[in-house]
């Protein structure tokens, strides 16, 4: 098992390029099942769970090419229609081969998925949206399945904004007989660039990126020519690193309009920046100031943001307060935090976080995904030599994280345990 050394303490400073969104590649790559012909993704990036799902897609019949960041997708056959439970367990996101399986072939099974421990997260809406459309969905032995003879367009309201939810009823909708509004769904960048891949391939879809989308099914789909989105995520991980070691550090290949709550809350922190439209650069600030963060779906401040924030936080000249509203147990990272001399206490839903001078290198394991690039981010920061174990979570979402931060000069290596 590999695990990551830091030796902190050095400003950050150069270029980094951001690579393609693992939060849009996963459903772009599965949307390839509702048609046949070769599809091509481009801008892919090179991630752990990218790896599940190309496995996925080859037990479900479809024939992937993978070279230097593209995918070429042949969905001619669909052999299978069953997700296993080896694979969706690793991977939360498996799930959304529900609905394109249901759309282009009837039935699908899915085990119910995994992923990151970042609390329950049930698809109780992806399947109550799937029943609307005319699905008959039971439950058997940690499966899904999911069977429709023909889907049906219909209103659907979700209780709460689900991302998952919105895609999986937005590919499933577009083979639907009839018109399919969804209200209340969700605003993510991640969406609008679904939506964009699906259009390309035939599908009727207005109002993506509002919280009301209107799909009108069509006959038949045609492969997709798409580019993943920047991943937004990985942009505000490098802003942050280079916030939180007083650096000065130039992030291309974002996409600044998708940054804006994080933007105006460094901003707030004191952090100097220049914002072009696809790149930012970052001078951290002698003295970061405490700034108050609420999670909330977008365009609010991103709950995947929220443990690097708190990070950025430790080292602030006061008290602020990160209040999580989007997942429960999101807070795994504070102990670890703790370990290297940050002051954090939690209440509920709440973490109150007393800045201190400065962090100390230590021990630490990383227990998610983003919990493991807020100790990368602590360890840059912290004096004397810090060790991040279980980083596989940090491989499932940041492509060569330590390879892109050595080239801005920072003093880490992975290592075989």
């Amino acid at each position: 098992m590999d695990k990551i050394i830091i030796r902190g303490g050095k400003p950050l400073s150069g270029t980094v390029r951001v690579s393609g969104a693992k939060n849009s590649a996963l459903p772009l790559l599965f949307a390839t099942l509702l048609a046949p012909g070769v599809h091509h993704v481009g801008n892919v990036p090179r991630l752990r769970d990218i790896d599940t799902a190309e496995k996925l897609l080859t037990i479900l019949g479809a024939d992937v090419v993978r070279e230097n960041g593209s995918f070429a997708v042949d969905a001619g056959r669909i052999e299978s229609v069953e997700a296993p439970y080896d694979l969706v367990r690793t991977m939360r996101a498996s799930v959304l081969v529900l609905g394109p399986l249901l759309a282009r072939c009837g039935h699908a099974r899915v085990s119910l998925p995994g992923g990151c421990a970042i609390g329950a997260r049930p698809i109780n809406l992806h399947l109550k949206g799937l029943e609307a459309l005319g699905a008959e969905i039971n439950l058997d032995h940690g499966y899904v399945e999911a069977r429709a003879r023909t889907l049906k367009g219909a209103r659907i309201r979700f209780d709460i904004p689900t991302v998952g939810g919105t895609e999986n009823l937005m590919m499933a909708a577009t083979l639907a007989k009839g018109t399919t509004v969804i209200e209340n769904a969700a605003c993510e960048p991640e969406i609008v660039d679904l939506a964009e891949a699906l259009i390309s391939m035939g599908a009727r879809i207005k109002g993506a990126g509002s919280e009301t989308l209107e799909i009108e099914g069509v006959t038949e789909l045609g492969p997709m020519r798409h580019e993943v989105m920047p991943d937004r995520i990985e942009a505000g991980t490098f802003l942050i690193a280079a916030a939180m070691t007083r650096g000065d550090v130039r992030v291309e290949g974002l996409r600044s309009d998708h940054q804006q709550a994080l933007l105006s809350h460094l901003q707030d922190a004191g952090v100097e920046m220049d914002i072009e439209p696809d790149a930012i650069r970052v001078r951290g600030p002698r003295k970061i100031l405490p700034v108050d963060v609420r999670t909330r779906p977008y365009p609010g401040f991103p709950t995947d943001m929220q443990a690097q924030f708190m990070s950025l936080m430790t080292l602030a000249t006061g008290r602020s307060v990160i209040s999580e509203n989007v997942f429960e147990n999101r807070f795994m990272h504070v102990c670890e935090l703790q370990r290297m001399g940050a002051r954090i206490d939690i209440e509920g839903h709440s973490a109150t976080v007393s800045g201190v001078k400065k962090l100390v290198g230590a021990p630490v394991m990383a227990t998610d995904l983003r919990a493991s690039a807020s100790l990368v981010l602590a360890g840059l920061a912290a004096e004397n030599t810090t060790e991040i174990r279980r980083i596989y979570h940090l491989d499932r979402g940041y492509e060569r994280i330590e390879e892109k931060l050595q080239g801005l000069g920072a003093d880490m290596e992975r290592v075989r345990e």
